[in-house]
Formats: C-alpha cells, sequence, structure tokens
C-alpha cells in the first residue's frame, strides 16, 4: 500500500498562487497513476488534475484548466499541484489520490487517498 500526506495548503488572497504537494510513501510513486481531487463546504467532491505514471500526460478539471499545473518528481515520490491565479471559488479541501491503475477523473475508482489540506482564497 501507499500513504499519502498533502501539504502546502493554506490562505491566500485572490490572485495568489500555491503551490500543494503530496508526498507518498510505503510504495514508489511512479507505480501509481496520481490525482487531485477538491471539495468544498456543501459540495461534491471534484475532480482538480490527474497524471500518468511518468509526469508525461496531465488532465485537468475545466475549472481549473489554464490556471493549476500538476506536475510529479518520482525521485521525491511526491506530486504537485501549482495554484496560480486563485479564486474565492478555489475554496476547498484538497485531496490528494493515487492508483496503480489509469484512473483520471474516476474519484471511485481511486483506491488511495491523502488526509487533505485546507486552501481558503479571500477576495
Amino acid at each position: 500500500q501507499v500513504q499519502l500526506v498533502e501539504s502546502g495548503g493554506g490562505l491566500v488572497q485572490a490572485g495568489g498562487s500555491l503551490r500543494l504537494s503530496c508526498a507518498a510513501s510505503g510504495r514508489t510513486a511512479s507505480n501509481y497513476f496520481m490525482a487531485w481531487f477538491r471539495q468544498a463546504p456543501g459540495k461534491e467532491r471534484e475532480f482538480v488534475a490527474a497524471i500518468s505514471w511518468s509526469g508525461g500526460t496531465t488532465y485537468y478539471g475545466d475549472s481549473v484548466k489554464g490556471r493549476f499545473t500538476c506536475s510529479r518528481d518520482n525521485a521525491k515520490n511526491t506530486v504537485y499541484l501549482q495554484m496560480n491565479s486563485l479564486k474565492p471559488e478555489d475554496t476547498a479541501v484538497y485531496y490528494c489520490a493515487a492508483d496503480p491503475y489509469y484512473r483520471n477523473y474516476v474519484q471511485g475508482k481511486y483506491n488511495y487517498w491523502g488526509q487533505g489540506t485546507q486552501v481558503t482564497v479571500s477576495s
């Protein structure tokens, strides 16, 4: 099994940037297809971004395209989410997810999840 720990969340003003990290332990991160999801208060969890095992292919939800960038450093067993031009509607708990197989935006298929990190964007 792999354990996931997110970090980097916090409070930022609209228009600002944050970089989230997801550190994987227990197994080699390069064996896992990784993704980010988020859940705002009172809303369902939604897909943010995903990245292939090597990092060569990325996928994004429509609401973050052009503003967020997902990357990974397999040597550090870490996946990143660079968030730019943040908006108040980006406020949510951000979760990292992993699975050995290609899962893309299908959150129900991911077998491993982190505990989440809070991102709050003030207007």
